[in-house]
C-alpha cells in the first residue's frame, strides 16, 4: 500500500478512507493483512484521483466510476474533455487577464462588474449559459441538414453542444468537450461523450453519419477533426462557413460597418476547399432567412435591433473574441446609427429580402 500511495502521490490514510467508504477496496490482501492492489485496482484508482483533482466530491465520484456503461477507455475520453474544458478556461483567463493589463496600461479603469465578469468564471461560461436563450434549431436550416444526412440511421453529433439540430428520428450520440454545455442538454437527449472531434473514441466506420453544426471554429484543429469525422462515419455532414471569400463579409453591414475586428479572427483558418478536402466532399450554400430562430452571429442581418441585446451576444463567441472594447463600440454606434437612421438609409436593399447569403455553407461527403 505505500508504494501505491507514494506513486500515486497520496497518503496511506487516504487509501484507507477510499477502502473505508467502499470507492476503493483492494482486490486482496497479503498473508500479513496488509492490502494488495491488482492492476485494475489501480487503473480504478488513477480515474478516482483524476475526477477528484478536476474537483468532484466523493459520491459523485463513486457514481462516476461505478457505472457499467462506461469502460476504461470511456473514462479516459470523459477526463479527457474535462481537461481540455480546464485548459479552455484557463486560457481563457489569461486573455481576459491581458486585456485588463493593457487597458489599465492605457489609463482606462474597468467597472467592478466588468471586472468580475472578466476575472470570474463567467468568462469562459457565459456563452455555452446563455445558449439556451437565443441559440435553438433553425427547422429551414435543420431540413438542409437532415437531408443531407440521406438514409443514415446512426448518427454521430460532434460538438454537439445542447442537442440543437439532432435529428429527432434517428439513433444519435452526441460528443462535446465542454461541461457546461453537457449540462445544459435537455431530459432525453441523445447520450453525450465528454471528447474532442480531433480523437472521437470510436471504431472506424462505426456510424452511418456524423455530423457538426457551427462548432468547427472552436475546434482547437479543424482538419485533424473532420479527419475524424471521416474515419468514424461513412457520411460526413458539416454546417460551417466560409473564411475564404472576403465578398460575404463586405456584403454582411456588422462585419463591414462596425466590426472590422472580426476578419483578424479568420487569420490562419483553414480554407474552405482544405474542409471540403478533409472529408472528401463538397460546398453548398446555406441562405440565412430574415427570421432565423437560431441566434448565431449572422442571424440577425435584417434585425439589427437584436445586437443591442446582451444576452444576444452572449451567446456567440465572436463578440467575446474580439474583446470588450470592439464590442462596446459597435454596440455603441450601431445604436447610434439606429437611432440616427443612418443604418436604415445605409441598408434599405436589405428590406426586401426574405433570405441573404452570408457564407454559411453546408460540407456533404
Amino acid at each position: 500500500m505505500g508504494r501505491v500511495a507514494e506513486l500515486a502521490g497520496v497518503s496511506v490514510r487516504t487509501l484507507h478512507h477510499y477502502d473505508e467508504i467502499g470507492l476503493l477496496e483492494p482486490s486482496t490482501r497479503t498473508a500479513a493483512g496488509h492490502r494488495a492492489y491488482s492492476a485494475g485496482d489501480v487503473e480504478r484508482l488513477r480515474e478516482v484521483l483524476a475526477y477528484r483533482r478536476l474537483g468532484f466530491g466523493l459520491r459523485e465520484i463513486a457514481d462516476l466510476v461505478d457505472d457499467p456503461a462506461t469502460d476504461a477507455v470511456a473514462h479516459l475520453c470523459r477526463l479527457r474533455g474535462l481537461l481540455m474544458d480546464q485548459r479552455d478556461r484557463a486560457a481563457a483567463m489569461v486573455t481576459a487577464i491581458d486585456r485588463e493589463l493593457e487597458a489599465r496600461a492605457r489609463g482606462i479603469r474597468t467597472t467592478p462588474e466588468e471586472q468580475l465578469k472578466v476575472f470570474g468564471a463567467q468568462l469562459y461560461d457565459a456563452i455555452g449559459s446563455a445558449y439556451p436563450a437565443t441559440r435553438r434549431t433553425e427547422p429551414r436550416i435543420a431540413a438542409r441538414i437532415w437531408d443531407a444526412l440521406g438514409d443514415a440511421r446512426t448518427v454521430l453529433n460532434v460538438g454537439a453542444g445542447t442537442g440543437s439540430y439532432e435529428p429527432p428520428d434517428r439513433d444519435v450520440t452526441a460528443v462535446e468537450p465542454s461541461a457546461v454545455m453537457r449540462a445544459q442538454r435537455p431530459p432525453g437527449a441523445a447520450p453525450c461523450v465528454a471528447a474532442a472531434a480531433e480523437n472521437l473514441p470510436f471504431k472506424d466506420q462505426s456510424f452511418d453519419a456524423a455530423m457538426a453544426v457551427s462548432t468547427v471554429h472552436h475546434w482547437p484543429d479543424p482538419v485533424a477533426g473532420l479527419h475524424e469525422m471521416r474515419r468514424v462515419a461513412r457520411r460526413v455532414v458539416v454546417f460551417t462557413y466560409d473564411a475564404d471569400d472576403t465578398g460575404w463579409r463586405q456584403r454582411f453591414w456588422l462585419t463591414r460597418d462596425y466590426l472590422p475586428e472580426f476578419a483578424e479572427l479568420l487569420v490562419g483558418w483553414p480554407s474552405l476547399a482544405d474542409l471540403t478536402r478533409a472529408i472528401g466532399g463538397h460546398a453548398e450554400p446555406v441562405l440565412v432567412p430574415w427570421d432565423c430562430a437560431d441566434g448565431f452571429f449572422e442571424a440577425h442581418w435584417r434585425r439589427p435591433e437584436a445586437y443591442l441585446d446582451e444576452h444576444v451576444r452572449r451567446a456567440v463567441s465572436v463578440w467575446t473574441r474580439v474583446g470588450p472594447q470592439a464590442e462596446q463600440r459597435a454596440v455603441t454606434t450601431l445604436r447610434e446609427d439606429l437611432s440616427s437612421g443612418r443604418w436604415a438609409e445605409r441598408n434599405r436593399d436589405l428590406i426586401a429580402l426574405d433570405t441573404a447569403e452570408l457564407g454559411l455553407r453546408l460540407l456533404v461527403a
